[in-house]
């Protein structure tokens, strides 16, 4: 029942979200007097369809999974009146480009809902360890940071996501804050200390032990933990809270001797033997606001721009860390794998009440939607941000490419994306059953 349950759950969010991303695309090609044939809710065979005068048609499929916009002569040779390429080169851009746009605009709008809820974590210092070297550089609990080793702050998840990105590793860390009114930048080397540790990050206040990340070459990486995994025992000892978890390992400071741990993943239960690594470890010396704040109107409105912000960037620095090498391929995750995520999230808050497993939910949806917002974007053929990269390289050459070999490079990347999307379908269902 709950596993059916996660999936409705999932099939709701990814449909709205991909109705929302074809109704921008209809919304502006209507707007531009481009021909729709047909919009629909739904995929698969029609249940109910009316023609408008317009001559488009509105149709309700039987497969809940999102919708279509298909529009007159959108991949053929065809430039009679009304069709998609007898357009002028802005207005097919603008087409393309609004439905990711309206990824992101559905992920603001969720955002003033959950903001306006629950608030924000404004990216405040909530603690500076006295002798350390951020306070002797003059940082002091209460200032506002806005900017964090180059990156701008708002809401303390960027400083986290910019020490997830790129952690410590010596350099001096440069921050910039706002104290009585006055911008301050400051410069410091980090603290360091040497110490015996299992490589794990999470939350405090998760009311599980959820593994937010495992760094790759870790004692827990090499034992087959992942992000995801849920502590529930160390050494016998139960552990149910991220505070049971730093409470644990605040009374049992790791040492050379190996480690009985046990998670639990995809409800099955893990055992784990682990051999803590002697590891330098690098401090910034203070403790950020992850607490969330109510806000006025005029808070809201902009901390919900500064949430879709945060949520970019998140996808933005991911790719890059896919690219790089700091991830690797077989922590992403497809379909399968997001839908396994909404269900563990919605099993793991239903128990603290209604409210707080819906705007979980909500939240999911604003980083789904980004995500979405972002990924159609990229240049690759087949995407949204394919058509544009040619539609650019058309306004540079000053002539349109021939719909022929525009057809074939979309066919290409129509391809290459059938073959990622098994792979990663392939590699869900390894991990949930490993």
């Amino acid at each position: 029942m709950q596993t059916l349950i996660s999936i409705i759950i999932a099939l709701i969010i990814f449909s709205v979200l991909v109705l929302i991303h074809e109704f921008g695309h209809f919304i502006v090609a209507k707007k531009c007097g481009v021909v729709v044939n047909e919009f629909s809710v739904g995929m698969g065979p029609r249940l109910l369809s009316r023609v408008a005068k317009s001559g488009t048609r509105y149709s309700i499929k039987a497969l809940p999974l999102g919708g279509s916009c298909a529009m007159l002569g959108e991949d053929e040779d065809n430039a009679e009146e009304g069709s998609f390429n007898s357009k002028p080169l802005w207005a097919r851009m603008a087409i393309v480009v609004a439905g990711p746009f309206f990824n992101f605009i559905l992920a603001f709008l969720l955002a003033l809902i959950v903001i306006g809820y629950n608030g924000v974590d404004i990216s405040y210092v909530s603690k500076v360890t006295e002798g350390s070297n951020a306070y002797e550089a003059g940082l002091r609990q209460g200032d506002r940071i806005t900017k964090y080793n180059g990156a701008t702050v708002s809401v303390g998840r960027e400083i986290y996501l910019e020490d997830y990105v790129s952690p410590l590793d010596g350099s001096d860390i440069s921050v910039t804050f706002v104290r009585d009114g006055k911008k301050q930048t400051i410069s410091y080397a980090p603290d360091s200390e040497e110490r015996y540790i299992v490589g794990i990050s999470y939350y405090e206040t998760d009311p599980k032990a959820t593994i937010s990340s495992v760094p790759k070459g870790s004692a827990m990486d090499q034992a087959g933990v992942v992000a995801g995994d849920e502590v529930v025992e160390i050494n016998g000892t139960k552990i149910s809270t991220g505070k049971d978890l730093k409470e644990y390992i605040d009374a049992h400071p790791f040492g050379k001797e190996e480690i009985n741990i046990t998670v639990k993943r995809n409800n099955k239960e893990k055992k784990v033997v682990v051999v803590p690594q002697m590891t330098k470890l690098y401090s910034s010396g203070f403790v950020y606001n992850l607490a969330r704040d109510k806000q006025s109107v005029g808070g809201v409105l902009k901390y919900s721009l500064v949430e879709v912000r945060y949520e970019i960037n998140t996808v933005l620095k991911s790719l890059k860390m896919l690219v790089t090498g700091k991830v690797s391929a077989n922590e992403v995750s497809g379909p399968v794998g997001i839908v396994n995520v909404i269900g563990d999230t919605y099993n793991q808050t239903k128990s603290e009440g209604f409210m707080v497993t819906l705007f979980t939910m909500i939240n999911m949806a604003i980083m789904l939607s980004a995500n979405l917002g972002v990924m159609n974007l990229l240049p690759i053929p087949a995407l949204d941000g394919g058509r544009l990269f040619l539609y650019i390289v058309e306004l540079i050459i000053r002539r349109p490419i021939p719909k022929d070999k525009e057809g074939m490079i979309h066919f290409i990347g129509f391809i290459l994306l059938m073959v990622l999307m098994v792979f990663l379908i392939f590699n869900d269902i390894r991990k949930i059953i490993l």
